[in-house]
C-alpha cells in the first residue's frame, strides 16, 4: 500500500502531526494502520484532509464545529434536542410571578455554575487511586 507516515502527511498537507491526531480523534479522518500500529495516510486520506481545509477556509468554521456537525449526524437524540432548543420560545414558568422571573433565572444559573465548579473539583477515580 502506498502511504505516508503521520510526519510525511503533515509535511504534505500543512497540518501538524498533533492536528492530524486531533482530526482523527474527532472522527473526521480515519487513517489506516500499519501492522505495528503506525498511522498511514493514503491518497484518500490526503484528499479528505485537503477538502477539509478547503471547507474550513471557505466557510470560516473551525474543526470543533465540523466535529460537532459530525456528532449531530451520528447522534439522533442530540440532533433532536438541539432542534427542539432552536424551536423553543422563552417562557416564564407559571409559578413564577413576572417581576420575579429575572431573579428566578439568575438563581438557576448560580446553582448551575456552583454544580459545575463542584464537579470540576471532585477527583476522578483515577486521581484518587
Amino acid at each position: 500500500m502506498d502511504a505516508l507516515t503521520i510526519h510525511e502527511a503533515a509535511q504534505t498537507t500543512g497540518w501538524s502531526p498533533r492536528m492530524l491526531r486531533y482530526i482523527e480523534r474527532a472522527g473526521l479522518i480515519e487513517p489506516q494502520r500499519s501492522a505495528s500500529g503506525y498511522r498511514l495516510y493514503g491518497a484518500a486520506e490526503l484528499q479528505r484532509l485537503r477538502t477539509l481545509k478547503e471547507l474550513l477556509d471557505e466557510h470560516d468554521v473551525g474543526l470543533g464545529e465540523i466535529g460537532f456537525a459530525l456528532r449531530l449526524r451520528r447522534d439522533a437524540d442530540l440532533r433532536a434536542e438541539v432542534e427542539a432548543w432552536f424551536e423553543a420560545k422563552p417562557e416564564r414558568p407559571t409559578h413564577v410571578p413576572a417581576p420575579d422571573w429575572l431573579a428566578f433565572e439568575q438563581e438557576k444559573h448560580s446553582r448551575l455554575l456552583t454544580a459545575a465548579a463542584t464537579r470540576r473539583k471532585t477527583p476522578t477515580p483515577t486521581e484518587t487511586a
